[in-house]
């Protein structure tokens, strides 16, 4: 499966860090909230966000 690539590398860093936080804040407050942190950790990783799709956003490509 070739999925096109529209992450950036500095959204990808902001993404982790941002997912980081949520899974802290879930840790921290004992909740499973959490786990939602892994959806941009996940997004970051494969360098592909579904939302972006419907919205035309490309953080990942030069032009």
């Amino acid at each position: 499966m070739n999925i096109k690539k529209n992450v950036g590398n500095t959204d990808r860093i902001i993404r982790i860090a941002i997912g980081l936080a949520i899974g802290a804040a879930g840790i921290w407050f004992e909740s499973y909230w959490g786990l939602l942190g892994l959806i941009p950790i996940i997004t970051a990783f494969i360098r592909f966000c579904p939302l972006y799709c419907p919205l035309g956003l490309d953080t990942g490509c030069k032009k």
